[in-house]
Parts: C-alpha cells; structure tokens; sequence
C-alpha cells in the first residue's frame, strides 16, 4: 500500500513514537488527533512524572512547520506546549528515524521567515544528538 496522506503519515509517526516509548516502559495515551496542544501523554507506573508529546511525521526529510504569525498567535514560539517533541523522519518506511527535542531546543532551533511562518529547519534537528535520543526522557 502506498501511503500518501499528511494524516496516514502523521499516524504512522505518533504510532511508531508510542510504541518505541511504551518499549521504554512509559503508559502511553494518544490524545484525539489535530486537537491542540499534545499528540501524546505518558506517565511511569506510578503517574509521578507525567509529561505531553507532540509527534511530528514527516515522509522524508523536511522542515517542520510551527504555525504561523496572525493577530490571534502574535507570538507562535509562545503558544508551543508540548514539553517534548519526537519528529519522525521516513514515517511510512520500514525503518522510520526519530528525532527527540525537548520544547526550549524547538523555540530555540526555530526560524521566521518574512511572511511570519515559523519553521524548524531539518538540518538543525537532524542531528546525532537528537536522534533516537529516546534516553533524554529518562532524566524526566
């Protein structure tokens, strides 16, 4: 089957990012999908650390689209929420490549262009200490 679709890429990404987190022993829960704000929620065993998760899937590599500037988002890096970010890379291959960023890294890595789209260039995330980088979460 080929797999086309923004959305199928985007289930295949969140779906593959809770798999490789329950793997490594989080409680993973989707959230209901294009609602704003967290793709996932995970919790250890006892709910004593709990964070949320936006999955980002992408087909092959490309930027990552942030939002865009408007008079009900003056500022886009301020309305990002989710503590963390997992962007999958090759969502629909058989080996799909993730890249996990905390929220500062993203605001931080983000870049505007004239028209006030925010983006968040691939070659600054894809990068070796972003990738598969699933212990990051441990120091939760």
């Amino acid at each position: 089957m080929d797999v086309k679709s923004s959305q199928a890429t985007g289930n295949a990404a969140m779906h593959f990012a809770a798999w490789q987190l329950s793997r490594r022993g989080w409680n993973v829960m989707p959230t209901a999908r294009n609602a704003k704000g967290s793709d996932l929620f995970c919790a250890n065993d006892d709910e004593s650390i709990m964070f949320g998760v936006q999955s980002k899937g992408l087909s092959k590599r490309y930027d990552v689209s942030l939002g865009k500037r408007s008079s009900k988002k003056p500022d886009v890096l301020d309305s990002l929420r989710s503590k963390w970010w997992i962007i999958t890379v090759f969502a629909n291959d058989d080996e799909p490549r993730c890249f996990i960023l905390n929220l500062d890294e993203v605001q931080a890595l983000a870049v505007e262009n004239s028209d006030g789209s925010h983006w968040l260039p691939s070659r600054d995330f894809m990068v070796d200490k972003f990738e598969d980088a699933w212990h990051r979460l441990e120091s939760e």
